[in-house]
């Protein structure tokens, strides 16, 4: 049975430069159409059964974030429910930036991945399943620029308003692992902590705000090559309809809370980015973003507030960043949450690196944290 090396499905990406055996697999990922990012793998390998495959992806130095290949651990899984991490190294000096994956597969086919997939019909099969449940409403909020739903499921009675929106970056499939925790918890009614945060708030949720990204296997932008976390001062039909049709439900309901999912390419640890450098900043947003951070590492040691991004200067925030322009839009508080493609070096899992599974555990636990923080809020 010869070797093949296959993408063409749901968030497949993969461009086969030669094989000439299980020892010389050579790959590279296609750029997001559009555009010049690229980092976002997920193939089939196939025939290698029993075979020690040596699988190289090269020239990722010019790749979007060359500083995640280092201490990286490719994903993989022969059920494509399971995923655990492959022996994998770097080197900047190959073939201008090689990842070499090594993998002896105990299967005719094995799942290869930059994180564990969440497909667009396991976003589909999400939807479905939490719109059926009671207290549950859903809606499609506008469509992307390839004809595909922006869905919204919206979430208790209570005064304030919270909204939590995920995978405006398609390749960071960590934030859809997230929302489908948050979801199982919110939705959960023998759940305390859920049916309190139902009292308290009604939350709006879009677990995917880049479908056309998703199933494109693109890293960072939609169907136009554009990055939809840059659209947010100025968003247009023909450009980022799915953040014009997004922002333009936030007018109408408002928002006390909102909560932006991503994940890092080079930072091993879990971390929140705020707004510090909106102009028109109070001591009240500050005071609420340093508390929520508090609350949820308190509640989770999966979270740390040591490291993360610069914070901005006052008056240079960028907004056309999500997280800034609610802030400053609404006086509210807005968090972009990171998750790690790597590991969290902080609680290191040698088997399965961070996960799906503690992407989701993380969604149930922001959930507490934001119960703590919304009395808090005006």
């Amino acid at each position: 049975m010869s070797i093949r090396i296959d993408a063409a499905f749901d968030a497949g990406n993969i461009h086969v430069e030669r094989i000439s055996g299980p020892h010389e697999i050579v790959l590279s990922i296609r750029k997001d159409a559009h555009s010049d990012f690229y980092q976002w793998f997920h193939f089939r390998l196939s025939g290698a059964r029993g075979q020690r495959c040596i699988i190289r992806i090269i020239d990722l130095n010019h790749s979007a974030y060359p500083d995640g290949w280092p201490g990286y651990r490719a994903a993989m899984s022969d059920d494509r429910q399971t995923w655990t991490r492959a022996e994998t190294s770097f080197d900047a000096r190959q073939a201008n930036g090689t990842l070499t994956i090594t993998v002896t597969p105990a299967v005719d086919q094995l799942w290869l991945a930059y994180f564990a997939p969440y497909s667009m019909e396991r976003h589909h099969d999400l939807i479905a399943r939490i719109a059926a449940r009671p207290g549950v409403a859903a809606d499609v909020l506008g469509h992307s620029l390839d004809g595909r739903p922006i869905d919204r499921l919206v979430i208790g009675d209570g005064p304030k308003t919270v909204w939590l929106y995920a995978r405006q970056h398609p390749g960071e499939s960590m934030a859809e692992w997230w929302m489908e925790g948050a979801l199982e918890r919110l939705t959960d009614h023998a759940d305390p902590v859920a049916r309190k945060l139902r009292q308290l708030a009604t939350f709006h949720i879009v677990p995917n705000m880049n479908p056309d990204g998703s199933f494109r296997g693109h890293l960072r932008t939609n169907a136009a090559g554009v990055n939809l976390n840059r659209e947010w001062h100025a968003p247009t039909a023909e450009k980022s309809p799915e953040v014009l049709c997004v922002l333009a439900a936030m007018d109408r309901t408002g928002c006390h809370l909102a909560m932006d999912v991503h994940g890092d390419e080079a930072i091993p640890q879990v971390f929140i980015a705020g707004f510090e450098g909106i102009p028109s900043i109070t001591d009240r947003q500050l005071k609420s973003l340093h508390d929520y951070k508090t609350r949820l590492a308190r509640i989770t040691p999966d979270f740390q507030t040591a490291k993360g991004y610069p914070v901005a200067r006052p008056g240079t925030a960028n907004l056309a960043m999500s997280t800034n322009q609610l802030a400053e839009r609404f006086g509210c508080l807005a968090m972009t949450l990171e998750m790690p493609f790597k590991d969290n070096d902080d609680l290191p899992c040698p088997t399965h690196g961070w996960s799906p599974e503690r992407s989701s555990q993380l969604g149930r636990d922001c959930l507490a944290a934001i119960l703590e923080t919304l009395p808090d809020l005006p």
